[in-house]
């Protein structure tokens, strides 16, 4: 943690042994006063607005015995616990995001108390102020495309199995040619990607390049070729899902999967909010 061991708990709008955990920031006014009124955050606790340099973050009070440094980090590694966490912290932001623009924070932000959260707001004004402009009138669109060789060649006829040495050449025949298969298919998934990320750069005003997702983390068979986001206007939404939905049909072995509209995490989340005394685990 950055705060001292004797750092005050229990800040106004707080309680004792509890820390402030921070959901998201966006500009003060109604529609967040009203959304903290009546939406909770993490287990079900109450949200409630802190105010600072004409900005409002939604905050709700959590245990300072599970959200400090020691006790999030156990919390982490408890993947039900974890899928727990974010299930309420993005369902804060999604809510925030369809009233006003938000700046989404970091999964399991947290400061010791409200005090810190308002001083934080002012102490980056500037930087969260330019950050909710460039967002205004933006949504965050995923793009990931999968490369699957297995679904790509067409079965081979059924044949009467060789004996002996032609045995042993007919495995090799069969093994160069799935092998040909497998490589044509991942250049043909390579390209595809560069075709839509040129595609969603013609309207996107932002790119991000994220890890392409391996094993449990990936959604569909196959390997994660490119996983992408882009920050689009919110009217050409429609339109490029269905454009960038439509370049694998028909394309054996390859899929393009298109998510959102989200609130633009990937764009919101690289200004760091300074000073938090819990750690991010992401």
């Amino acid at each position: 943690m950055n705060a001292g061991p004797n750092a005050p708990l229990g800040a106004p709008g707080g309680g004792v042994g509890e820390m402030s955990y921070v959901y998201a920031v966006g500009r003060e006014g109604p529609a967040l006063d009203g959304l903290a009124a009546r939406l909770p955050g993490v287990d079900g606790r109450p949200l409630r607005p802190v105010g600072g340099g004409g900005l409002c973050a939604l905050v709700s009070g959590v245990p300072s015995d599970t959200f400090g440094e020691q006790g999030l980090t156990a919390q982490m590694e408890d993947l039900d616990r974890l899928e727990s966490v974010a299930r309420a912290h993005h369902a804060v932001v999604d809510a925030a995001f369809a009233e006003t623009s938000v700046l989404p924070m970091r999964l399991a932000t947290v400061y010791l108390d409200d005090a810190r959260v308002a001083d934080m707001l002012v102490r980056q004004r500037s930087e969260f102020r330019e950050l909710l402009g460039r967002l205004e009138g933006h949504v965050e669109l995923g793009v990931k495309v999968y490369a699957d060789p297995r679904t790509a060649a067409a079965p081979a006829p059924a044949t009467v199995a060789p004996s002996g040495a032609g045995a042993g050449r007919a495995y090799l025949r069969r093994r160069q040619a799935e092998q040909r298969d497998s490589q044509d298919t991942y250049r043909t998934a390579s390209e595809l990607a560069s075709r839509a990320a040129r595609l969603a750069e013609g309207v996107a005003a932002s790119r991000a390049v994220h890890r392409p997702q391996q094993g449990q983390l990936a959604s569909r068979p196959g390997v994660n070729v490119t996983n992408e986001a882009y920050l689009v206007p919110r009217e050409h939404t429609e339109q490029l899902r269905r454009e960038l939905s439509a370049l694998a049909e028909d394309v054996p072995g390859v899929a393009v999967e298109v998510t959102g509209p989200w609130a633009p995490y990937s764009f919101a989340t690289a200004v760091t909010a300074e000073g938090a005394d819990g750690g991010d685990p992401r």
